[in-house]
């Protein structure tokens, strides 16, 4: 993944514009010495590094705006950061480029109740949200897999979804308003604490944008009451396809499970040999949720099931206690940190109809003969949101670039069964040179547009998002007038 070449005239300021920074914020709070700026050098798409210029953690929105207000005036790229957990490169800075960490920026502002709302600041991890509001019988709907460690404005910068996304939405369904600060330092409030805004939708605008826009540092979010209870059940088949056609029957049948999950035979094995979750020796399984009252679960675990039969599973295990469900649910929780054990891998994140799901996974299947390298699919697969991963040997001469080739080949398909390229890890440097692959360039070009307008300078979070090829001459351009 290419990296524009360090501008030499902004390196030769580093010394004024950290002296500046330093005058704004506490002067812990800005990190010049490359020993440890090191720890900025990548997110969790750790296959590419580079250190940035300098990395600052702001601990207000006014010093968020001081700090861009001054990077703007120096002509210095800025990469907003949450808490590093981005699979597509999202945060990866340039050799000039000053990282904003939002790590900070992690209070509980406000919380309502009545209104079932609460206010936090963005730097704010996404479990902890839940964690603020429990005790009062609520909950953040919002669950990525990262949500022990990733920050909210991460979550808001690629729509991050997770296992429950199916029945509640991803984070644009649950955001409700935010304080953006722009890169010249300007402050402004988008949405707040009701249901919608009047006049142009700027929140569902930010929501998604990938840092390109502006930095979010405080967000106003929908929490839920907790339902009465939940309860899963484990199906087990002969095949992908099978699981794939079980999925797609259950969505037909109206019927809206809180979450369907999918798992097949290589992830079963190393989530087994990890997790020991007692999961079935099956080339593929799949775990559906429900919530409500006791007669609800009961009534909707009945059709399911019903559907699930149709299709001769060679298991099929419904929780009945707290304990079952939590084994049920425990290799899938750790499905990312088990293939880590056994293998290097790259997770994708390509979304397509569920009615697909068969086909998709057939030809990942034959494509991963063609390539020679294993992968292994964990999905939501309820919406169609794909994660497979693609297992390589990092130190393997030509490995790394046969799973990127690999890796777009499986994203194309996404978009030819009428997907497209993300669902909620973002497009980053992963995916910005497929972009052309999902949208002409007349769409490419209005959406650059509007970066224009946010960002006249192309100053936030360079290198994303657009293919350079398209991007790098806009960019210079706009600096230049």
């Amino acid at each position: 993944m290419e990296l524009p070449e360090p501008d030499p005239s902004i390196l030769s300021k580093k010394d004024r514009v950290v002296e500046r920074l330093r005058e704004v914020m506490p002067a812990r709070a800005v990190i010049d010495d490359p020993t440890e700026t090191r720890a900025y050098e990548c997110d969790a798409l750790t296959a590419y590094r580079c250190a940035p210029m300098a990395a600052i953690l702001p601990g207000s929105t006014e010093e968020v705006s001081a700090a861009l207000r001054i990077c703007h005036e120096e002509g210095v790229p800025v990469v907003p950061r949450g808490a590093g957990t981005s699979l597509a490169g999202g945060a990866l800075p340039t050799a000039d480029s000053v990282i904003l960490g939002v790590a900070r920026l992690n209070a509980v502002l406000e919380t309502d109740y009545d209104n079932r709302i609460i206010r936090v600041q963005a730097g704010r991890t996404n479990l902890s949200v839940t964690g603020a509001v429990e005790e009062e019988g609520f909950f953040y709907a919002p669950d990525p897999s990262s949500q022990l460690a990733c920050a909210i404005s991460g979550n808001i910068a690629m729509n991050s979804g997770g296992a429950h996304c199916l029945k509640y939405g991803v984070t644009t369904n649950n955001l409700l308003g935010v304080t953006l600060v722009l890169m010249d330092g300007t402050v402004v409030e988008l949405g707040g604490a009701h249901l919608d805004a009047a006049g142009y939708d700027w929140l569902g605008l930010i929501c998604g944008s990938e840092g390109q826009l502006g930095v979010v540092t405080e967000a106003t979010l929908r929490i839920l009451p907790k339902p009465e209870g939940a309860r899963p059940v484990l199906m087990g088949f002969d095949s992908s396809e099978v699981a794939g056609a079980c999925v797609a029957d259950i969505i037909k049948a109206g019927v809206l499970p809180v979450a369907i999950e999918f798992m097949d035979r290589p992830c079963i094995r190393a989530t087994e040999a990890f997790a020991h979750a007692g999961y079935p020796d099956c080339e593929a399984l799949l775990i559906v949720e429900v919530e409500g009252s006791p007669a609800e679960i009961d009534a909707q675990l009945s059709l399911i099931t019903e559907i699930a039969r149709r299709h001769d599973p060679v298991e099929l295990r419904e929780s009945g206690s707290d304990e079952e469900s939590a084994k049920i649910w425990l290799g899938r929780k750790s499905a990312f940190g088990a293939m880590g054990q056994i293998n290097d891998y790259m997770c994708l994140d390509g979304t397509i109809p569920v009615s697909a799901l068969p086909l998709v996974l057939r030809r990942i299947g034959e494509m991963s003969t063609e390539y020679g390298l294993d992968v292994a699919n964990v999905f939501h697969a309820g919406d169609g949101n794909m994660h497979p991963l693609i297992l390589f040997d990092a130190n393997k001469p030509g490995d790394l670039e046969r799973c990127e080739a690999f890796g777009a080949d499986i994203l194309k398909l996404c978009v030819e069964v009428g997907g497209c390229l993300t669902g909620e890890h973002g497009v980053g440097i992963e995916k910005r040179d497929l972009m052309s692959t999902q949208f002409a360039d007349a769409d490419l070009d209005a959406q650059m547009r509007v970066k224009d307008v946010f960002d006249p300078g192309w100053l936030l979070n360079p290198a994303k998002v657009f293919p350079l090829a398209a991007s790098a001459g806009r960019r210079t351009g706009r600096r230049a007038a």
